[in-house]
């Protein structure tokens, strides 16, 4: 059923794009160009649609990739646009492929594609396909505007992005700059799965130069005598530290503190909330 829908829409659609007529922003294949920023932290690429903006994947370290479609011109569109991936000029008989449909707000700068609409931007591009946007209401008027992306010259830059990609951070900035990792009652040695997110954070911290600063601070909740909640918070702050530095961290950087059960994330009224108040926290401080 969603396949004979897909081919009806798509038939109704092209009938409806021969009959409007409208204004249409491409690459000419001559002047077709990708080019490819790379980065441990982000990978980019990236087509200039000549008088409309930029066409860009954009694959950030930790999150799936998105597709931004960036107008040089604020308001340029708003409301329903159709997503085809449609046969280039050298492709004549083949089928175009309804990709998606999507929503912009006139508030939104740019269209965003999400991961899997992406994905499939990705593949019929590979194919030597051209992902066209369709949308009525250009510039407040009454205008279909079409936005499509060229395939010429696509490949070469696409295997440079996807070794970028296979070398991305497992995480991103935002992911660790803030960190949690909780102890059991009247514990201080790591877990197994703490030991996994320091590895994650210590990754970071040695690929990003900008981290100046790492404060660890160690908590307890409120059981038992508060002097030696203090000390089980200093032996588990003091832990963390100690397995940071085995990962290579400048011991410079690393500030180590102890609170015991002064600081609670929450009120200390029941197991649960407990739980969340023994922990170590860990944050990062850029330059």
């Amino acid at each position: 059923m969603k396949i004979r829908i897909k081919v009806l829409f798509l038939a109704l659609f092209t009938l409806l794009s021969q009959a409007v007529s409208g204004v249409t922003f491409r690459v000419d294949i001559d002047q077709s160009k990708w080019t490819v920023e790379v980065s441990p932290f982000a990978c980019q690429l990236e087509q200039v649609v000549p008088s409309y903006g930029i066409a860009r994947f954009f694959h950030e370290a930790g999150e799936k990739a998105v597709f931004q479609l960036l107008p040089t011109q604020k308001g340029a569109v708003s409301g329903s646009v159709r997503l085809v991936a449609e046969a280039s000029p050298w492709q004549p008989g083949v089928a175009p492929v309804l990709i998606g449909a999507l929503k912009v707000s006139a508030a939104d700068k740019q269209i965003t594609v999400k991961s899997d609409y992406a994905g499939e931007m990705l593949v019929s591009l590979y194919r030597g396909m051209s992902p066209t946007f369709t949308m009525q209401g250009w510039l407040g008027s009454d205008e279909v505007m079409r936005v499509a992306l060229s395939a010429a010259n696509f490949q070469k830059s696409y295997s440079s992005y996807i070794e970028c990609v296979d070398q991305l951070l497992p995480v991103n900035y935002r992911q660790v700059a803030r960190t949690a990792v909780l102890f059991p009652p009247a514990q201080w040695r790591l877990s197994d799965a703490t030991k996994e997110r320091l590895n994650l954070i210590a990754q970071y911290i040695k690929t990003d130069t900008k981290v100046a600063s790492v404060y660890v601070d160690g908590h307890s909740d409120n059981a038992g005598r508060r002097l030696l909640n203090r000390d089980l918070s200093k032996q588990r702050a003091e832990e963390v530290s100690r397995y940071l530095l085995a990962q290579g961290i400048d011991e410079n950087v690393i500030t180590t503190r102890y609170h015991g059960e002064r600081y609670p994330v929450v009120a200390n009224n029941s197991a649960k909330n407990r739980e969340r108040n023994r922990r170590v926290t860990i944050r990062l401080e850029r330059d």
